[in-house]
């Protein structure tokens, strides 16, 4: 847990402190998003926790970036042209280019229909 402890940025090139040590008035963007703030891009960010981590992809350890909430904005809404945009969107995802249907599920790209118009029993009947 040491390891981690650098909060003068001297050995990691920027303030790092172990999960759960970080100052108060920093913030992940998970916590940011959750009290409906984002980091602005200028600010950049004023530190990082790091820990170790058993997921295989991150080879052993992981970091989150900490933001002050001074360097923050208020996060944007979609508007309802762009949520129904979304939702057309997710509409076509799920309608198989043979059949016509939605199907309730996206495609899979791999197959380019649905699981329906793919298996070999619907090809046979075809």
């Amino acid at each position: 847990m040491i390891r981690f402890l650098d909060p003068d940025g001297t050995r990691y090139g920027i303030p790092t402190w172990p999960w759960g040590m970080a100052p108060s008035g920093l913030y992940t963007r998970t916590q940011l998003r959750e009290i409906g703030f984002r980091p602005t891009s200028p600010g950049g960010p004023a530190g990082q926790l790091m820990w170790r981590s058993q997921r295989a992809d991150a080879g052993g350890i992981r970091t989150a970036l900490l933001y002050p909430i001074g360097q923050t904005v208020q996060r944007t809404t979609a508007t309802p042209r762009q949520m129904a945009a979304l939702d057309r969107a997710h509409a076509a995802r799920k309608t198989c280019p043979d059949c016509h249907r939605n199907v309730g599920y996206t495609i899979p790209t791999h197959l380019g229909a649905c699981l329906d118009c793919t298996s070999p029993q619907a090809k046979n009947a075809a």
